[in-house]
């Protein structure tokens, strides 16, 4: 009979309205139940956080990541997550964490992605987040030089529109993909991973013409 390996989960979300709610966190729980299951883990705790990643001393003002990873020393174990980001966006926080010397699984990654493929899909996310930004101040300085006053209602409109231009532009591309996405999945895939291989393979670019990565790929289905 298999012994059935520890696991310590741990569940985010980022306001307090949204911990009252249950929103977002019934949705992980699920998640990390599901890995377990398939993975051949015993979920024996879950931790759950309502608070910010935000901020240099994140770690120090979510008193129950602190929790997580004392329990999972305790028992010689993993902690897991539903998505990465529920640890973090920040890369450099990802790696504080890796220096409390206590495993990570990402459900929606896998189980045998190593802390160097966190660090990567940290810092895509983190760049992602940059490059979405620096598209809405082009929008902005593409408004202001054609006459448009930024001041007050006028900016946030302006915000809005440019935020609006590109989240469009990201659903058509998902409408697009998706279906191959699909049509990979009926195929056999049954990793986000896969699919990304397989994207490769074919020659389909993402929205900004690079590879295909697990968490690209999350990123259409969670559009979806």
């Amino acid at each position: 009979m298999t012994t059935m390996r520890p696991l310590i989960g741990y569940v985010r979300v980022s306001t307090v309205t949204q911990g009252r709610s249950g929103l977002g966190i019934e949705a992980q729980q699920e998640t990390l139940a599901r890995f377990a299951q398939a993975e051949g883990f015993e979920l024996v705790r879950v931790f759950v956080e309502v608070e910010t990643g935000k901020g240099s001393d994140a770690l120090d003002r979510r008193p129950q990541l602190a929790a997580a990873l004392a329990e999972a020393r305790r028992k010689h174990c993993s902690v897991a997550v539903a998505k990465l980001d529920r640890l973090s966006r920040d890369v450099h926080f990802i790696s504080g964490l890796m220096a409390h010397r206590v495993p990570f699984l990402v459900a929606e990654l896998g189980p045998d992605v190593d802390p160097f493929i966190l660090h990567l899909f940290a810092a895509l996310a983190e760049k992602e987040r940059a490059m979405i930004s620096a598209r809405t101040k082009a929008a902005l300085a593409a408004a202001k030089a054609r006459g448009v006053k930024l001041g007050g209602p006028k900016l946030a409109q302006a915000r809005k529109v440019a935020v609006a231009t590109i989240t469009e532009a990201a659903s058509a591309h998902a409408a697009n993909v998706l279906p191959i996405i699909r049509e990979i999945q009926k195929a056999g895939a049954s990793t986000l991973r896969d699919i990304a291989e397989a994207l490769n393979a074919r020659g389909i670019a993402t929205a900004r013409g690079g590879c295909w990565y697990a968490m690209t790929v999350s990123n259409i289905l969670e559009r979806a």
